[in-house]
C-alpha cells in the first residue's frame, strides 16, 4: 500500500520529492554531532544523500570528525547506488559505540564526491543542523536525520517494510 503524502509546509521538503536513484547533494548548514556535549564533528562542507521515503543522510569530510576516537571494523556492507560500505566504532574512554558510523572509500561514479566522508546514526549521538536537533529516522536500520525541515512519512515507520 503506497503511503499518504504529508504535504511539505513552508520552509519544508518531502522526502517524498527526493530521487530515486538517490542524488547527492551540498549542505549550507552547520552540521554538528555530540557525544555526552562534547563535538565528535563540526562541518560546513557536509554532503546529504536525498532519496525517496528517506530522511536525509549526512556525510561529513573526515578532517571535519574526531578521527582519533574512530576505528574501522571489519563489516562491510553494499549500496546499489553508493558501492561498498566500511564501518567505524568510536571510543571515549571506556565508552564505545559500535559501528556507529560509515564510509564509502570507492563510491561509484555517482556518488564520488562521498570519498573522504563519515555518517553517522544518531543514538546515543545528538546531531544538530544548524543548532536544531535531528531526531534518528524511525526503524534504527537507516541513517537518516529527522528535522522540521522535512515531511514524511519516512522509510522506517510502523508499516512501511513494504515500500
Amino acid at each position: 500500500m503506497k503511503p499518504k503524502r504529508v504535504p511539505p509546509g513552508p520552509g519544508q521538503e518531502s522526502v517524498w520529492d527526493y530521487p530515486r536513484p538517490p542524488r547527492l547533494a551540498s549542505v549550507p548548514e552547520r552540521i554538528q554531532l555530540l557525544w555526552d556535549g562534547e563535538a565528535v564533528a563540526d562541518s560546513r562542507r557536509a554532503l546529504r544523500v536525498l532519496e525517496t521515503s528517506h530522511p536525509p543522510v549526512y556525510y561529513l569530510p573526515s578532517a571535519d570528525v574526531r578521527m582519533e576516537l574512530a576505528t574501522q571494523t571489519a563489516r562491510r556492507s553494499f549500496c546499489e547506488w553508493k558501492g561498498e560500505a566500511v564501518y567505524f566504532t568510536f571510543r571515549k574512554g571506556q565508552t564505545i559505540l559500535p559501528e556507529i558510523a560509515w564510509s564509502y572509500p570507492a563510491p561509484s561514479a555517482s556518488f564520488a564526491a562521498l570519498a573522504g566522508h563519515l555518517a553517522f546514526y544518531l543514538d546515543p549521538l545528538v546531531g544538530l543542523v544548524d543548532e536544531e536537533r535531528a531526531r534518528p529516522q524511525p526503524g534504527h536500520f537507516y541513517g537518516g536525520w529527522v528535522t522540521s525541515r522535512i515531511a514524511g512519512p519516512f522509510k522506517g515507520d510502523p508499516g512501511s517494510a513494504g515500500w
